[in-house]
């Protein structure tokens, strides 16, 4: 069916329906809070916490994110210097929860991705997904059994230093979860969610203002940004220039993802503008669902070979290990070309709504 955009003239009168999503997620995040605490606190991690403590780490970054994104986007109808005030320090919170989780799933993906192309079976290879994985992007290729046998080599040594590299930035993260959790900084953002739950500081003209010209400017945002992209150069399996520049002595971040990862956070924004304004009874778009997926694969391939070719770069190491770690970085910097293609699919693809 033809796609649906919000009508900004449409939608909610803001103050109660603005009032009851922020105070929700406040809900929320002190249930959180209060279940972290009794399962654990903060020495939960997802290697040696409880399911139940896991979880409630990940409810709190949710409810943060989303109280965070809502005053992003809604910011004309609450108090500017009590707004202002807030979003960076639930920013600075949910960052500094989620990177111990980050550095875990990116160790994960890259020793299963080193084993999967070296042939080890001494590990379970990489789930198969046949939006994100190279093999079924247009133009990927086969290694041949002299490049395995090469790789294989490496992979070993290559999967050790990543392992030590990446468990050191690991434990570093969850100290820093752990002193965050137990600062007056953390309190003060507490204590102001806490508040919130009860009284949302909405400016006068809250009550009289629609919610749906900023769903809808969210929604512009989101439609420029997408527009600036290079999707045509995303119908295409192999990116040289991201390949050489990964590779090379400059450890700046790859130029060509800064744009993708802008995509995803005002596309996240516009997906939480909609919850604001439909609540529960919002249809789901399959359209912002997958696209938020390929997003999301993107952002982890393109950490993963940033990861890959900083070890890379670590003195001294074997020319087998360099090879391994090279060949581990074009693996993954052809699952961010992946998932970009599954991107462009998605968003160029009519909306289809479901109940």
């Amino acid at each position: 069916m033809a796609q649906q955009h919000l009508d900004p003239t449409a939608g909610p009168v803001a103050g109660d329906t603005l009032e009851a999503y922020l105070q929700a997620q406040a809900t929320e995040f002190l249930r959180a809070l209060r279940q972290h605490r009794e399962t654990g606190g903060a020495m939960a991690t997802a290697a040696n916490g409880t399911e139940e403590a896991v979880d409630a780490a990940r409810a709190l970054r949710r409810s943060a994110r989303r109280i965070s994104g809502t005053l992003h986007t809604f910011r004309p109808l609450l108090d500017e210097g009590w707004s202002e005030g807030m979003r960076p320090e639930l920013a600075w919170l949910s960052g500094t929860l989620a990177r111990e989780h980050a550095y875990g799933a990116r160790l994960e993906r890259l020793l299963a991705a080193l084993h999967r192309l070296s042939g080890s079976s001494a590990f379970p290879a990489q789930a198969s997904d046949p939006t994100a994985h190279p093999g079924t992007h247009p133009g990927a290729r086969a290694q041949l059994p002299s490049e395995k046998g090469a790789l294989t080599v490496g992979a070993a040594k290559a999967g050790a230093l990543l392992e030590r590299q990446l468990t050191l930035a690991r434990t570093r993260a969850h100290s820093a979860a752990l002193q965050a959790l137990g600062s007056s900084r953390f309190h003060a953002v507490a204590d102001n969610v806490a508040v919130l739950a009860s009284e949302v500081p909405l400016t006068a003209t809250a009550s009289v203002t629609g919610l749906g010209p900023m769903a809808a400017a969210a929604e512009e945002r989101l439609r420029d940004a997408v527009a600036g992209l290079p999707l045509i150069t995303a119908g295409h399996p192999y990116n040289a220039e991201a390949l050489v520049h990964g590779l090379s002595a400059d450890t700046a971040p790859q130029p060509q993802d800064s744009p993708w990862h802008q995509v995803r956070l005002l596309l996240r924004l516009y997906r939480y503008a909609r919850e604001v304004l439909f609540g529960d009874e919002a249809p789901v778009d399959v359209r912002l669902l997958t696209s938020g997926q390929a997003l999301d694969r993107h952002r982890d391939a393109a950490e993963a070979a940033a990861a890959a070719a900083s070890a890379a770069r670590t003195p001294r190491i074997a020319p087998a290990t360099a090879y391994a770690l090279g060949v581990l970085h074009a693996d993954q910097r052809h699952e961010v070309e992946a998932a970009r293609f599954a991107f462009q699919r998605a968003w160029l693809r009519e909306t289809v709504g479901t109940p």
